[in-house]
Formats: C-alpha cells, sequence, structure tokens
C-alpha cells in the first residue's frame, strides 16, 4: 500500500511550497514580535490621546533602539564582518554577506526586499490595500481580487493560443530563475494574533489572516466563503524605519548564484553535500536512480504522518512504496519549491547531476585539491553558467532583442554604489508575468518525442507536489522532452490565465482548490505595490489619462473596458494585472512597463555583484572563453539519457526532425582545462604539494589542508619570495592522528588498530592489507593510498591474516 496524501488541503501544500529554515524563522519570530508590539503601542497611544498618532509622536529612537534589541531584530541586522582572506575574494558567501565590502546585507539572505516606489498601504503602519472594501483610492474602491481573477484573467484550458515561436523551457526558466533570486516566507503563524482563530478557517481579517473573499456570484461560492490567504512575513529594519510601514522579507540570496542548488543558508547547503566524498559532491538519493544517474535525495518524514507528495488515493503506482521508511516522497533541494512540479524537479535534478559531472572533472584536472575547493569551484562555475544563460540566452526572447540591447548596455564593471537586492515590485508583480505563459498540460515524450502510454500527458493540477511521478513514471527525461518540444501559452488579452491556476491549484483531497491570478494580486496589495499608473510614472511612460489613451497601450478595447469597470482609473488596477495586460514589444514576450522593471532589475543584479562572471579577476581570460560556449542544450546531453536537443531550448522546435544529436557541433561542450593549475611557478619554480594532503593555489599563495584523520604540522599557507626565488615558510605535512591513543573509540569487546587516517575494530590482533587499503580508502576516496600504505608498514609490522568481524570508522 502506497503512502497518500490523505486530508492536506490547498494552504497546507502552499506552506509545504514555502518552507524556510531556521535562521529564516528566527529572523521572523523577531521582526513579528517587533511588529506586534508596535502595533500593541499604536493602540495604547490611540486609545488614550482619541486621535491617531504621528509615528514621531510614539517613540523616542533610544526607545526603538531598545525594542530592537528586546525582541531580537538587533542582532538580525547586525553587521556582519568580512574576512579579507584570498578565498574570501575568490567564492562569495553561501548567504550572500561581503558581496558589498561597504554594506555587507545588500543582496543577503534574510534582508527585507528593497523598493523603487514607497508603499501604499490603506493606511501608515502597512494595512494592505483593499483591507477595509469601503476604502476608497482616487474616489473608487478596488475590487475584489478574485473578481478580477473571474473577469480578466480566467480562460479555459481549451481555449488558449500557443507560442509560435518559444518553447515551454522558457517558460520554466523564468521560474527556475525566481527561485534563485526570491522566496517570500509568509507569517508561520496559523492563527490570527489577536482572537487565535485559524486562518484557514476563518474568513475575518485579522494579521496573519488575509482572506479572499469569494464574491457572491462566483461558483465557489456555494461551498466556500473565502479563501484563505496570509500575510507575508515582515522583515526586522533598522531603527530610522521601524516607524514608518512594514516591509517584507526575502529568504534567500538576491543574486544569480545557483541558490536553489546550493541553498542560502549554511545549515542547508552542508546537509545537500556528500561529506564522504572526496570529489565535492552534492548528495543524491540512496534508494533510487534515473537508469543510472542520480536523483535528488528525499526529505526526512516530519511530525505528520502524512506525505504531500506521495501518489494521491486512487492513483495506480505500479510498485511497492512502502519502503520509504521515515522519508517522504518530497525531495530536498537547495530551494524549498523544488517539488512544485515536475519541470521545477526536472530542472533540480539536472542541475544537481551537472554539479557533480564538473566536480569529477575538476577533480581529475587536479587530484590535489582538496574535496572543499572541488565543491567551491564547481558552485562557482555553475552560478557563472545560469548569470550567461539568463542574461544571454533567456532575457533577449523575454525583452525582445532591440529592448535588451537599449535596456542592457555592456557590462563595464562592478559599482559598489548599486543595490542588487530584489525588490518588492520585482518580485511581487514584475517577474510574475510567465503565469500567463503556462501550458494547462504537461507534456512527457518518449526517447523519439513521441507520446508514450507509459508516461502520458498530465492536466497541470496533477504534477503539482507529485514527485513520485518522477521516480515511478520515467525519470526526468520525457518532462524534459516535453518542455523541449511544447511551445508556451501565447499571452492574448481574452486568454489571460489557464484555470488549470485559477480553479486548480493544488488541488488535494479534503480542500478546494486555490487560485494563483488571485493568490497574485491579493500578494502585491499585501506588499503595498502603488498602483499601474505610477509604475508607468516611473519608468518615463505615458500615463493613460482616459479610455482611449488606455485602449492604445494596451491594443484591446473589451479588456480596457472590463478594466476601467473594475478599478475605475489606470492609478488603481494592480500593477501586475495592468503590466501582464501591455501589448508585447517587437521580439519579445513583454510590454513596455515589464521591460523596464525586468531590465532594471537585472542591470542591478549584475553591476552590484562582485562575483559577475565578467568582472576581470573572478575567472581568467581563458576560462571566460570557455564559459562563452555554455549550452542548456549541451547540460541535458550531459546528464540525461537524452540524444536529440535543439541548438536553442528556448526556441519552439515544430518537428522532431529538426532536433539535433548530441554529438552535432552546434552543441558546445565547457571545456574546463582552463581550469587546471599550473604545476610551476615562473619564479619560484615547481609548486610544493603534499604526498598526503590538498592543495589550492590562491593569487601567489598556496593553501594547503589535509584529509579527515591527518594533523597539519606546519604553515597553512606557504608564498614565492622574488628576491629568494624560494617558496617561504618551508610547506607543512599531514600527521596521521592515531585515533586508538585517544581514548575509547572501539567498543569494549573489540580492539582498536589505527590505520592511516583512520582507524579499525576488530577481535582479532592480526590484520590484513585488504583491510587497511579498504579503510584507507574508504576514508580519503583512494588519493595517494599506496604512497600511505607504504608509510604506515615502514613504522609497523603486521602479520598476515584475517579480521573477524571488522568495523572501518570514519572520522569526519
Amino acid at each position: 500500500m502506497s503512502v497518500k496524501h490523505g486530508s492536506f488541503r490547498p494552504s497546507d501544500l502552499l506552506a509545504q511550497f514555502k518552507q524556510i529554515g531556521i535562521g529564516t524563522r528566527k529572523h521572523i519570530r523577531a521582526a513579528e514580535l517587533l511588529d506586534n508590539t508596535m502595533e500593541v503601542i499604536r493602540e495604547m497611544v490611540y486609545t488614550h490621546t482619541m486621535a491617531q498618532p504621528k509615528h514621531t509622536e510614539l517613540l523616542s529612537m533610544e526607545d526603538v533602539e531598545t525594542l530592537l534589541e528586546a525582541t531580537g531584530c538587533l542582532a538580525e541586522i547586525k553587521r556582519p564582518e568580512c574576512k579579507r582572506v584570498c578565498l574570501s575574494e575568490r567564492y562569495r558567501t553561501i548567504p550572500g554577506h561581503c558581496n558589498n565590502r561597504q554594506n555587507p546585507l545588500l543582496g543577503a539572505a534574510n534582508t527585507p526586499y528593497a523598493r523603487w516606489l514607497p508603499p501604499a498601504y490603506e493606511d501608515f503602519h502597512g494595512t494592505p490595500r483593499g483591507w477595509n472594501p469601503q476604502h476608497t483610492y482616487s474616489n473608487f474602491t478596488l475590487p475584489p481580487v478574485r473578481v478580477v481573477s473571474q473577469e480578466v484573467l480566467y480562460t479555459q484550458n481549451e481555449k488558449i493560443s500557443l507560442d509560435t515561436s518559444l518553447s515551454h523551457l522558457l517558460v520554466e526558466w523564468g521560474q527556475w530563475i525566481d527561485h534563485d533570486l526570491s522566496l517570500t516566507p509568509q507569517s508561520p503563524s496559523t492563527a490570527s494574533f489577536r482572537t487565535g482563530a485559524d486562518c484557514t478557517r476563518t474568513c475575518s481579517k485579522d494579521t496573519p489572516c488575509f482572506p479572499i473573499q469569494i464574491p457572491l456570484m462566483d461558483p465557489r461560492r456555494g461551498v466556500q466563503s473565502c479563501m484563505p490567504f496570509f500575510r507575508s512575513a515582515p522583515g526586522c529594519v533598522d531603527a530610522s524605519v521601524v516607524c514608518r510601514h512594514r516591509e517584507q522579507l526575502n529568504a534567500i540570496t538576491a543574486f544569480v548564484d545557483a541558490s536553489m542548488v546550493y541553498g542560502s543558508s549554511e545549515e542547508l547547503a552542508r546537509s545537500l553535500r556528500n561529506l564522504s566524498s572526496p570529489f565535492g559532491l552534492l548528495t543524491h538519493n540512496q534508494l533510487h536512480s534515473d537508469q543510472g544517474l542520480a536523483y535528488l535525495p528525499y526529505l526526512p518524514r516530519t511530525h505528520t504522518q502524512l506525505d504531500p507528495c506521495a501518489p494521491r488515493e486512487g492513483s495506480n503506482t505500479g510498485k511497492n512504496t512502502t519502503s520509504m521508511g521515515n522519508l517522504t516522497f518530497c525531495f530536498l533541494a537547495g530551494d524549498s519549491r523544488a517539488n512544485e512540479h515536475l519541470g521545477m524537479i526536472a530542472l533540480h535534478t539536472l542541475f544537481l547531476r551537472e554539479h557533480n559531472r564538473i566536480a569529477r572533472e575538476l577533480h581529475m584536472l587536479n587530484p590535489h585539491w582538496s574535496p572543499d575547493t572541488l565543491y567551491q569551484e564547481a558552485r562557482k562555475i555553475l552560478g557563472a553558467v545560469h548569470q550567461i544563460l539568463t542574461w544571454d540566452h533567456y532575457l533577449p526572447h523575454v525583452l525582445g532583442h532591440r529592448a535588451y540591447a537599449e535596456l542592457m548596455p555592456p557590462y563595464r564593471d562592478y559599482d559598489p554604489e548599486v543595490d542588487p537586492s530584489i525588490t518588492n515590485g520585482f518580485s511581487t508583480a514584475a517577474f510574475r508575468f510567465a503565469h500567463v505563459t503556462v501550458q494547462p498540460i504537461v507534456n512527457r515524450l518518449g526517447p523519439k518525442y513521441q507520446l508514450n502510454p507509459k508516461h502520458p500527458p498530465l492536466p497541470l493540477h496533477h504534477s503539482l507536489f507529485a514527485s513520485w511521478r518522477v521516480v515511478e513514471e520515467g525519470g526526468i527525461d520525457p518532462v524534459l522532452r516535453g518542455m523541449l518540444l511544447s511551445p508556451a501559452k501565447l499571452q492574448a488579452p481574452e486568454q489571460m490565465m489557464v484555470e488549470e491556476l485559477t480553479e486548480r491549484l493544488f488541488q488535494a483531497n479534503g480542500g478546494l482548490p486555490l487560485d494563483l491570478g488571485a493568490l497574485n494580486l491579493q500578494r502585491g496589495r499585501d506588499h503595498g505595490l502603488p498602483g499601474y499608473g505610477a509604475w508607468r510614472e516611473f519608468c518615463g511612460l505615458s500615463v493613460p489619462g482616459n479610455e482611449s489613451d488606455l485602449i492604445e497601450i494596451l491594443g484591446s478595447v473589451g479588456l480596457v473596458r472590463k478594466l476601467l469597470a473594475l478599478y475605475g482609473t489606470v492609478w488603481n488596477i494592480d500593477v501586475w494585472v495592468g503590466a501582464i495586460s501591455e501589448r508585447p514589444l517587437s521580439g519579445g514576450r513583454v510590454g513596455p512597463l515589464l521591460s523596464c522593471l525586468i531590465a532594471k532589475q537585472f542591470r542591478a543584479l549584475r553591476d552590484g555583484d562582485r562575483f559577475w562572471w565578467e568582472r576581470e579577476g573572478v575567472f581568467s581570460t581563458a576560462q571566460r572563453c570557455s564559459l562563452r560556449t555554455v549550452s542548456l542544450s549541451r547540460i541535458i546531453c550531459d546528464n540525461t539519457h537524452i540524444c536529440l536537443v535543439p541548438s536553442d531550448p528556448f526556441v519552439r522546435t515544430l518537428h522532431p526532425d529538426k532536433l539535433l544529436p548530441c554529438t552535432h557541433a552546434n552543441i558546445t561542450h565547457l571545456n574546463l582545462s582552463a581550469w587546471k593549475e599550473p604545476e610551476t611557478d615562473p619564479v619560484c619554480g615547481s609548486i610544493p604539494r603534499l604526498t598526503v594532503g590538498f592543495s589550492v593555489l590562491c593569487d601567489s599563495a598556496v593553501l594547503y589542508q589535509c584529509p579527515s584523520g591527518y594533523l597539519l604540522h606546519g604553515a597553512t599557507n606557504i608564498t614565492c619570495n622574488p628576491k629568494t626565488r624560494l617558496w617561504t615558510p618551508n610547506p607543512p605535512i599531514c600527521q596521521d592522528i592515531d585515533e586508538c591513543l585517544s581514548g575509547p573509540v572501539c567498543p569494549p569487546n573489540l580492539l582498536c588498530h589505527n590505520t592511516p587516517g583512520s582507524f579499525i575494530c576488530t577481535e582479532s590482533t592480526t590484520l590484513s592489507a585488504s583491510s587497511i587499503v579498504a579503510a584507507v580508502t574508504t576514508v580519503i576516496g583512494g588519493v595517494a593510498v599506496m604512497a600511505l600504505i607504504v608509510s604506515f608498514y615502514k613504522g609497523l609490522f603486521i602479520r598476515k591474516g584475517t579480521i573477524s568481524r571488522a568495523c572501518c570508522k570514519q572520522k569526519h
């Protein structure tokens, strides 16, 4: 019998979708405590003064500082210390700290979103727009978001047009990169702060509950009056902002650094690594493989026995899934949204494999590199690959080549004055444009890009949180083939968002589905995003003053009349729905406003990133030349069983006959030979290596590290002295630690035998040579095994014999 979804509600799946780490939870707890404390103070002042106080009358700056310290926010916004050592210049930190040395929190995880425009809340303190349905803006009330979704966005699955130029992989890549840039955690509290009411069951507005009201004429009204919605969690801010307005938190790094592969916290990054591997690999699934290729590891089961990613009731899995034990079918990855749908799982799996492929190849080039160096170098390369694929391959298709050239001038250099932080308007509105280009069907195709009865096409909602399908229905290859050959949905005025997203989002047993369009609009109001007119003005675009002006911009009389009937004025139109309604620029898929906002954000991400791949010193000239040849099709070829790919996977391929074999010259390899370290220095000659141990050349220094089970004696690094033409000081040595002398390491009934880098517990006083080899190989992965064994035998005579129930121990 399979483990089933059980009674998971859509809101439960949404919470699973936005899981956050320990560091983010700690930050949110402090921010919510500060936010609630400020609200209580305001109420007390209001009650006693009978007038709404201004923020300047509430607290002195000294009082605010005291509150920040008492709630824990002061520690969360404390400026981190930035190391000034060679490796800190070579590799970015996992949480993104110290990218900007003058302002080390810029772009880091667990920092508030930046703003291009001041927030437009319903009141001074951060109440969302639309909280009070009678509140007017420019003399008009705001329409309920579900009404906008039903009247403007809703499109039947069968009534869509297909993009003639672009593949569905372009749509998936947009979401993939979005998950590299921003994650807005919702409040972890599931009940009202004031009343304790369950936010999933109440239709009353009381933070963090901000339910989406279901209109009287809505088809859903007969079964529900509202749709659960949690406000986004606040972020800790400095004393100058506490009394002003609410800011939301970005839980991950802003930079395009492949954080969805590696994580944005040290704890998560470490849990994703295979720490016993000598090659710097990411860990992979130990229960299943994709015809010999790795899957992502499974997440452990939490306190609940329900598995959100398991087969649904009635699914015919064809396999026994009772062997999962304490694991779920959900995959563990650098981003908690990995399991959202099959496309995300496929890309996460693809780049797990690509990291491990690169790391292994780097080990072949530089066998003296430590596992840490191999991991960091592969991570650095993969980050650069994502930057190139996004800026050079993806964005020109989205913006159009002309707009891209105008809005994204050639790279000059890193500018520490540029803030690379993700802005609220970009994350909450602009980069959600691709939601209206999603197909309602997930096509899965066989080896010849033909339909295969073993893995047929799926309605989109059947691919959400369906991780089990990857393992049991053909792996990631059918999903990738489907994305490569399927076209994107074309955005059109009367064909906005498919009903799979507005009527069936997170559809599961035990609850009614959510509506992505309504969620997007409600989120924008929750975050205080100004209306469409303000954003047009911000970008230097004309602000339509009447119906005819808006028709000129949007190109659809029917759409304009719907919008004005709902909102009354362009200043009130929610920016997301206004922006996606604009006619696309030539050769692109977004209009002038989205082009402005998307290009502005990506330019800041490029110019404000100290580790941008084109910056002098980040990579060598030869390495940059190699990186320019990067190809997403090549990555697919190298990490799947797929043999036919398009030259540009973002362009629609009309027929499988137009695909190229992976051996074709246009499917270029990433040549890593430029990463081979030199063996000699032009001044001091041969670079000293260790017989046992690792080394890496960093600028003019050689850095040394010992494997587990060894202690470094001597200097941790040496440099070339140009005067003496000698390396100084002398290189260190790695000396084996005798664990048997350090205390009881074996059970009382077993004897301890020291081995190079490890030890063995046995019942016998004799050891075999094969046991020693096995122990050493386990610890250091075969690096200099024979040299270690020779040195071991010089100091110890061991009689030939066999080991009885030997137990090899690793030290990690």
